[in-house]
């Protein structure tokens, strides 16, 4: 029976990701950015937060890598960062197919 580990990228960023991912916030968050740019008043109002919060979860989601920023006058408008995902969509596959394919338990 293999030992090895399932993974599909060379780094594996994937615990980053799902951190950032994890709290719900954020989650809502990215799923507003998945189908239109906003800025951080639009976010706030969709997600009835304060702006010190927002600014929290934003630069998390910008750290990982998750969005991109672009600048319009005194506003910053985010928006999911295409392809920001897709290494951990492949991960996530790979996992699945493992379990898929699994024999069964390790004798001890």
């Amino acid at each position: 029976m293999s030992t090895d580990v399932v993974r599909t990228t060379d780094v594996d960023a994937s615990p980053t990701l799902l951190q950032a991912l994890g709290d719900p916030t954020r989650w809502r968050i990215l799923q507003h950015l998945a189908t239109e740019e906003l800025c951080t008043t639009h976010l706030q109002e969709l997600l009835d937060t304060k702006q010190p919060v927002m600014s929290h979860h934003l630069r998390v989601l910008r750290d990982a890598g998750l969005v991109q920023t672009e600048p319009c006058g005194r506003f910053t408008y985010y928006r999911l960062r295409p392809g920001a995902l897709d290494d951990l969509a492949g991960d996530l596959a790979g996992l699945a197919s493992a379990a898929h394919r699994a024999p069964g338990r390790r004798s001890c």
